[in-house]
């Protein structure tokens, strides 16, 4: 059985500095993952693809609500894990929005049991996939300060073990200050490899509140996916994990699935494969 675990997380400060990092050639290797070749190092470390993705409720800019869109979109990234924000609707029982039996024939995914509701994908809208092959060790909810319903989603996998936490931060830069130091918090209660992934609604990288410990990644523009000009998307990494590449994910169709584009990442994790 999986535990699920509420927090709560005090504030403390400092600043870390935004990283744009190149999409660059991986090694071959090991095969790890589902329908996709993975890498494994000399060291025996391994290398999985993440995603983050606000998928807008699934509402183009067709304003046409297609969740079997971005499900082709995610299988255009196919990505080992996607951190989803806005994959709930925001009135009545708050259903999700994906295929989700569409998503496990097709791709492999399941859904992290993050939500509080019976009809959610995840909570305050943040939900993340996975492939079923990972063994999960644990899943959160983390209570973030806010003025609006705002949260963030977090499992902890083994073998590799890691742990991915999703967020969708507020609108105004205070709150989203306020938000980013109780996540540096919660990471320094962390005595292992941690990517925070999501829309942090940041224009300014150098307002990024984490230490200089962590490494801020910003895979380049995400937003507005009709013509990106900012990047509200990012990952954070802390601890033993050294990102190989990142990139936007540009297709047309990742174009017209939202108002966000989907970021992507591969990154090294310690400790290889059991």
């Amino acid at each position: 059985m999986v535990a699920l675990r509420d927090h709560r997380v005090q504030p403390l400060p400092k600043r870390a500095r935004d990283t744009r990092l190149n999409v660059g050639a991986l090694r071959s290797g090991t095969s790890y993952g589902y329908g996709r070749q993975n890498e494994t190092d000399r060291d025996g470390a391994c290398v999985i693809r993440i995603a983050s993705y606000n998928i807008r409720k699934a509402v183009g800019l067709d304003w046409r609500r297609d969740p079997d869109r971005i499900a082709d979109v995610l299988a255009e990234i196919d990505a080992d894990m996607v951190v989803l924000q806005e994959a709930d609707k925001r009135t009545g029982p708050r259903e999700g929005v994906l295929p989700l039996e569409r998503l496990e024939r097709e791709q492999g995914y399941v859904l992290a049991d993050v939500s509080a509701r019976p009809l959610s994908h995840g909570w305050h809208g943040n939900a993340i996939l996975m492939r079923a092959g990972f063994s999960v060790q644990e899943t959160s909810r983390i209570d973030i300060p806010s003025l609006e319903p705002r949260g963030a989603v977090a499992v902890r996998i083994g073998a590799p073990d890691l742990e991915v936490v999703g967020v969708h931060l507020g609108l105004t830069r205070a709150i989203r200050r306020k938000q980013m130091t109780a996540l540096q918090t919660y990471l320094n209660g962390c005595d292992h490899p941690v990517i925070i992934a999501g829309d942090f609604n940041e224009w300014n990288g150098d307002k990024m509140a984490f230490d200089d410990a962590a490494q801020v990644i910003s895979p380049g523009p995400s937003f507005h996916a009709a013509r990106p000009v900012t990047a509200l998307d990012r990952f954070v990494l802390a601890g033993a994990l050294r990102p190989v590449t990142a990139h936007v994910h540009r297709s047309d169709l990742a174009r017209r699935a939202s108002d966000h584009l989907p970021i992507v990442m591969e990154v090294d994790l310690p400790g290889g494969l059991p």
